[in-house]
């Protein structure tokens, strides 16, 4: 940590792009300016539609002279202008001896512009005539083509023009990289990255501006703010970078050793302070007739800011203020507006970091390209996870790096566990449990489906995925938690870490063999919280139904009175089930193989109850209300016969029936449930009615009854339900149109496909259809 560096040479400008504005302005040099800026190349376009006079303004002489760079775009008419001339000789003037002119040979050949033939040649024939009283200007005019034309640069011909463009990019990239870093090592992406911090810091501009740089653990903030102190802090009368403010606040003094550091670099050093109310006070004295850049990197704490910088009133005019934090909350409590999130690498650059690291080139060795794909792809983008592994791989043979991508995955890098678990750190017990939670159970889930699971549990879930979002450990896409790879895997080691000799002491399971072991052997304790084998999760499909044979004994689950969530399929039971922990929110038995649930499975706080494929014959669940029930799935159940009192499930949302073929009628109390949206009874074909108590069912909107072949009326009752959407009686019993449909306002969609309906009701059909079609239903 530190508050100075060597300084750069000053440039206010990267490059000074010189070129004919006829011939090039709306073509090659805007793409090619517009490539450099997407980059983070401060570019000077000199454009010479905008000229007046002869002579070259001080301001553009200065422009020229504060350049790091020259890129001169030579083309068919460049000699023609006597404007573009002159500032070419002003380019060698100030540039030349530092090898800092680049030409572009654009449409033109070399040669041509080293000898001045062709269109060159046709312009100082007019040249020599208009200037005939002044030969020396017109020998430096010359003298200058040809020497520019002797440097090394690029002939447009040999190109594509895109590639052309991405080249020069490069190039000029790749010698802007400031002396103390090594481009290999850690600027790969840099500029790209920087961009959008240019454009937010906006130098030159009066304004004090705070800019809040964040993301997750490893991602590249530091380096970040290391570059950009290195590219602009010559502009400021004071500038400080002080990294590791995390750690570094909480070693004794801690937050005043950064205050008495900040007051030591300008000239302070004498002051003594004890108190950091009063080394805020002497701060913002100091500071607020100075233009400051001040870096605060890694900030993890509201009195990092407020004692470090405290408000806009602290600093000079035109100071800029940057903080790098892991938690965006921070930057919004101290009102930061202007705000960035550091993205990952895009594939070319992390494949390149991790090939500076493994191989030291940026690209992999022939035979290595493979295996190298495999690393970048597991990295997600990361910088941290691609320059640890890069290194823990360089100078290894393929048979050692085919052995060690076999541990990605499985076995999580101590080096980047300990950098991304700071985050989790950070968390309270509560946030850590919906961390641990999303990351061995629900990442990928819809948000709103993952907050009511974590509400069932008692959880404040919608603050506490929030935080989640803000400290860079989950972000939102189309409506879904998504967590990157190496954050689940860190999730994962976590749960590891809780017993390394015990498999049923861990809080949740969720590989196939873990589960395997523990149920099979009854090893399962009350520490365990979730059970959840993935329906996609690969292994031995021991009889050919796409399923993975899971062994469970009548006490596997005796021990686990805080299991929160079981999903299992294809549990193999040999005796029936002693016990199924009350405490469940989630039940998902894929093939469930018992005829029904232990009688004393009592889970007042279930939320979801999915037993499809299963062997069920009675379905009763508890002895009290199961008032937080939302779904009920025993779809294809073939040996279900009756249904439970649905009167104890009062918030009952989703009812779902299909292919339940033994089935023949429905409990009447089903009519008490006013929130049911969606009751689905495709293909119960020994279903032969309804009961009238559907009628009771405000909020049903979905109402599948195809493929149920008995079903020959529905109660008139049905007309009462003014939510149905959609009323699905395909391949039924009916024979004419149910006479309750007009009195369906909001029915969107509605099917008799299939159906063999009876002459004797074509007349009642006719107007039924009309209504139909009057009321455009499908």
């Amino acid at each position: 940590m530190g508050t100075q560096s060597s300084s750069p040479p000053r440039w206010k400008y990267d490059v000074f792009l010189s070129f004919r504005g006829e011939d090039t302005r709306k073509a090659f040099t805007d793409h090619l300016y517009a490539a450099l800026d997407h980059q983070g190349i401060i570019t000077f376009r000199d454009d010479p539609e905008l000229h007046k006079g002869e002579a070259i303004s001080p301001a553009l002489f200065a422009a020229i002279k504060e350049s790091r760079f020259a890129l001169i775009v030579l083309s068919q008419n460049y000699a023609s202008s006597t404007w573009c001339l002159e500032e070419l000789v002003r380019i060698l003037e100030c540039m030349k001896a530092r090898e800092a002119v680049l030409p572009i040979f654009y449409d033109v050949d070399p040669s041509d512009v080293r000898k001045q033939t062709g269109s060159f040649g046709e312009a100082f024939a007019n040249h020599e005539e208009r200037f005939s009283d002044d030969k020396e200007k017109v020998r430096r005019w010359r003298s200058a083509l040809t020497e520019v034309a002797s440097f090394s640069g690029w002939n447009s011909k040999e190109w594509y023009e895109s590639r052309l463009t991405t080249n020069i990019v490069e190039v000029i990239c790749k010698r802007l990289q400031p002396t103390s870093y090594s481009y290999a090592e850690n600027l790969v992406g840099i500029y790209s990255r920087l961009h959008r911090v240019n454009s937010l810091l906006s130098v030159g501009e009066d304004d004090v501006r705070f800019i809040g740089i964040w993301g997750m653990g490893g991602i590249g903030k530091t380096t970040m703010v290391r570059a950009v102190h290195e590219r602009i802090s010559h502009e400021f009368e004071s500038n400080f970078l002080l990294t590791d403010v995390r750690n570094s606040s909480v070693e004794k003094g801690g937050l005043l050793n950064l205050q008495k550091q900040l007051l030591s670099g300008i000239g302070a050093k004498n002051v003594d302070i004890l108190d950091l109310h009063v080394g805020a006070t002497i701060l913002q004295k100091l500071l607020c007739h100075r233009k400051v850049l001040l870096i605060l990197d890694d900030v993890n704490h509201s009195s990092h800011l407020k004692y470090l910088a405290g408000s806009q009133e602290w600093f000079g005019s035109g100071s800029r203020v940057l903080i790098t934090s892991r938690n965006e909350h921070l930057l919004i409590e101290h009102g930061v507006e202007l705000r960035l999130k550091v993205e990952e690498l895009n594939n070319d650059d992390s494949l390149q970091l991790f090939s500076w690291k493994a191989f030291k080139r940026g690209y992999p060795e022939e035979d290595f390209l493979g295996l190298s794909e495999s690393v970048t792809s597991h990295a997600k983008g990361l910088p941290l996870a691609l320059e640890v592994l890069g290194s823990y791989l360089y100078g290894r043979d393929i048979s050692e790096w085919k052995s060690a991508l076999g541990k990605l995955g499985r076995v999580c890098n101590p080096e980047i566990f300990d950098v991304l678990k700071i985050s989790y750190n950070d968390l309270d017990s509560e946030e850590k449990k919906i961390f641990l939670d999303i990351a061995c159970f629900f990442n990928g889930w819809d948000k709103d489906r993952v907050t009511e699971v974590l509400n069932s549990c008692d959880i404040s879930a919608i603050i506490g995925i929030k935080v989640l979002i803000e400290r860079s450990l989950l972000n939102v896409s189309d409506g879904r938690l998504r967590m990157h790879d190496l954050l689940q895997e860190m999730g994962w080691e976590i749960v590891r870490q809780e017993s390394h000799n015990e498999l049923g002491r861990c809080s949740r399971l969720w590989l196939l063999e873990d589960v395997k072991h523990v149920l099979a052997n009854n090893t399962g304790t009350e520490a365990i919280e979730g059970i959840f084998v993935d329906s996609t999760e690969l292994g031995v499909d021991v009889d050919g139904d796409g399923d993975v044979d899971v062994d469970v004994t009548p006490k596997s689950f005796s021990m686990m009175n805080k299991l929160r969530y079981l999903r299992i399929k294809s549990g193999n039971l040999s005796k029936e089930l002693e016990y199924l922990p009350n405490s469940l929110r989630i039940l998902d038995w894929t093939r469930y193989p018992l005829k029904s649930l232990p009688s004393h499975f009592n889970p007042r706080k279930l939320l979801q109850l999915s037993l499809s494929h299963s062997c069920i014959e009675h379905f009763r669940i508890g002895t009290g209300p199961l008032e937080n029930l939302k779904t009920i799935n025993l779809s294809h159940s073939r040996n279900l016969v009756n249904t439970s009192n649905f009167k104890s499930m009062p918030h009952l949302e989703f009812l779902f029936l299909e292919g339940c073929i033994k089935l023949s009628a429905v409990d009447p109390g089903i009519g008490e449930l006013e929130r049911l949206t969606v009751l689905h009874l495709k293909d119960c074909n020994n279903l032969v009615g309804l009961p009238s108590s559907v009628g009771g069912l405000k909020s049903l909107k979905y109402l599948i009854l195809s493929g149920c072949s008995k079903l020959q009326k529905l109660p008139d009752e049905l007309g009462h339900v003014s939510c149905l959407e959609v009323l699905d009686l395909s391949r039924t019993g009916m024979t004419e149109v149910p006479s309750p449909i007009v009195h369906l306002e909001n029915l969107k969609k509605f099917s008799l496909a299939g159906c063999n309906l009876h002459p004797s009701s074509t007349f009642w059909n006719m107007l039924v259809c009309q209504f139909l079609r009057q009321s455009h239903i499908a």
